[in-house]
């Protein structure tokens, strides 16, 4: 029964749950499938690949043993937790599905990691199919299956994993294991699955009092965890939930957050707009910070921070950054291809690494020294972090006029993005900020000749008289979405007449319904590939707060309602929206939910009279 269903379409991206321990993450379909892990961290090789390949990625799934066409399924999350229950409802019963990851605070690199999986049945009797079939190392590693009286092991060459279970296996003649077993009211199974890098791996199936326990500290984890958020205003669930998320997305040993756990999710189904996120962006740093501030999470600011601090010391020789790096901090994160997946829906090449690490991007100096700045106000900077952020600016200084590929990291050859500079002028301002505040040492006098300097190249240059609007790269007539930050940065100011007529074009041109387009590839710069993309979510949700910054409320309230009845149904969101509203790209992604929380704080306080543009 359920060959047939592998063999059926891929879920949509949008019908997926995730979990996790803060080192890596599950993505658990509502058809009760393990289709996307990789262990034991965000960005090793994937052990269940489903959702790149449906034949050779590897996967874990339990559903109800009946025709697909027979089971209606459902999703939730307990209550202010990221404990997922999957719930199939039949002609014959209602069953479940109780998946989590215990936490493990030691943070010790490490310890085992370990999916629990609890069936039930709530009302009638279910029959049920298990089948687990790993794919080591992105479904390239050979693995041997040996089957225990409780359980079985699975043994690649530099990892194994352990499935501990009650219910009888019997090997599936392809690497995997499966099992039928009937469930009837109010009993349980359960399925635990443990990654180690040892060999010896000792298979203990869990009892309802062990599963209980783990549950329990899981469930008391999280509510206290989401207890320190501050946040009581409009649309709390969904700034919650995208709270739970984004320290889902961390990685807990430094303080990392990656881009969103998944590689290859395309931005275009059939097309090649396809990377890997599972890696840290300077770019997002000061939405990162930002929104956990505004929400009382400081500790996990303070650890972010930490990370930041360690890469402003691992400047190049010449003092500049790269854009992005590993959650451990490395720099190297060679980008190449896995040509034996398919990819999702066909879509190919199924990238790991990522190479956008090399390019030059000048806005990440402006990002970087605004989360500084926004730190800062929460808890001083050393001084040898300071130094640091001088030598960082004298490069700045000599190469803030020099082409490069921007904010969307485009491949088809440097430009004088107008972002860039906006940001470079950032980076001035927040220093200034932050020396005059401080008393910190700086030439003070040159910073200030520099951001003059940038802040007049941008309104001479980045000006299109013809079209009325800020462009998205000097020389050339076109909008790009990018330049709402201009008002979230502060560069402008939210009702500066040429905003509010680049605004105008925005929606105009770029917009549908309360969708956002990053600009359109056929007239903006070229970035390198072929076809279109979708709508590219954080853009939308700076709309929210551009048109609440220049008192358009009702506007930014119908704009921020309609994104909100975008995220699937469990308040999730992947980077991009399809023009028929599926979603696409990597899921979910930091990048929007963190714009969601920045638009839900700021439309808020507008609506309470209590923001300032």
């Amino acid at each position: 029964m359920m060959e047939q269903v592998r063999s059926a379409a891929y879920q949509p991206i949008e019908d997926y749950g995730i979990i996790g321990d803060l080192h890596t993450v599950a993505l658990v379909g509502k058809n009760g499938s393990i289709d996307w892990c990789c262990i034991p961290r965000f960005d090793s090789p994937s052990v269940f690949g489903a959702i790149l390949d449906a034949q050779k990625g590897g996967f874990f799934k339990i559903s109800p043993d009946l025709p697909a066409t027979d089971v209606r399924t459902r999703q939730m999350y307990f209550p202010e937790t990221n404990i997922l229950v999957t719930r199939f409802l039949t002609s014959n019963g209602i069953g479940e599905i109780i998946d989590f990851m215990p936490i493990r605070q030691s943070w010790d690199v490490g310890h085992p990691h370990h999916i629990i999986r609890s069936v039930a049945v709530v009302q009638g009797s279910l029959p049920f199919e298990m089948i687990c079939r790993p794919r080591f190392n992105y479904a390239r590693d050979e693995h041997t299956a040996r089957l225990f009286d409780h359980g079985a092991v699975f043994y690649s060459k530099d990892l194994c994993l352990g499935l501990a279970t009650h219910v009888p296996l019997t090997e599936d003649g392809q690497g995997g294991v499966h099992a039928h077993f009937t469930l009837h009211a109010h009993h349980r199974a359960y399925f635990l699955l443990e990654c180690t890098s040892e060999s010896d791996v000792s298979l203990h199936p869990m009892t309802a009092r062990h599963f209980q326990k783990d549950f329990e500290e899981t469930m008391d984890f999280w509510q206290r965890w989401l207890s320190k958020c501050t946040y009581q205003g409009r649309w709390r669930e969904m700034v919650q939930r995208s709270a739970l998320l984004l320290k889902l997305l961390t990685y807990a040993p430094t303080g990392a957050i990656v881009a969103a756990p998944t590689t290859s999710l395309p931005e275009c189904i059939g097309g090649s707009r396809n990377w890997d996120y599972r890696y840290a962006w300077l770019r997002d740093a000061a939405f990162t910070l930002y929104g956990l501030l505004t929400l009382g999470f400081y500790d996990e600011a303070e650890a972010f921070m930490g990370w930041l601090d360690n890469r402003c010391h691992d400047l190049e020789p010449n003092g500049s950054l790269q854009p992005i790096y590993g959650i451990d901090g490395r720099a190297r994160l060679e980008e190449f291809t896995l040509d034996h997946l398919e990819g999702y829906r066909k879509s190919g090449p199924v990238r790991i690494g990522n190479g956008a690490y090399r390019q030059k991007q000048m806005d990440i100096y402006g990002e970087l020294l605004d989360s500084i700045y926004i730190f800062n106000r929460h808890q001083d900077i050393s001084y040898d972090l300071w130094k640091q952020l001088r030598h960082l600016l004298t490069w700045l200084e000599g190469h803030w006029r020099e082409p490069d590929e921007g904010i969307w990291e485009v491949r088809g050859g440097p430009k004088p993005f107008l972002h860039s500079r906006v940001m470079s002028w950032v980076a001035f301002d927040r220093a200034l900020r932050i020396a005059r505040h401080r008393g910190l040492p700086a030439p003070i006098a040159d910073w200030m000749a520099v951001s003059a300097e940038i802040y007049d190249d941008v309104m001479e240059n980045g000006w299109h008289a013809g079209t009325k609007s800020f462009v998205q790269y000097y020389g050339s007539a076109e909008v790009d979405a990018s330049s709402l930050l201009m008002v979230l940065t502060k560069f402008c100011g939210p009702t500066d007449p040429q905003m509010l007529s680049t605004l105008d074009r925005v929606l105009r041109e770029l917009t549908t319904d309360s969708h956002v387009y990053r600009y359109i590839p056929a007239r903006a710069a070229n970035d390198g590939l072929i076809g279109n993309e979708g709508t590219f979510s954080p853009c939308s949700f700076w709309l929210v707060e551009t048109l609440a910054r220049s008192g358009r409320l009702l506007e930014a309230r119908l704009v921020l309602e309609k994104m909100l009845s975008y995220a699937n149904h469990l308040g999730l969101y992947a980077e991009e929206i399809s023009p028929v509203g599926e979603a696409l790209g990597n899921f979910p992604q930091a990048f929007t939910h963190l714009a969601l929380i920045s638009s839900c704080y700021n439309l808020d306080r507008a609506l309470n009279g209590t923001l300032l543009g």
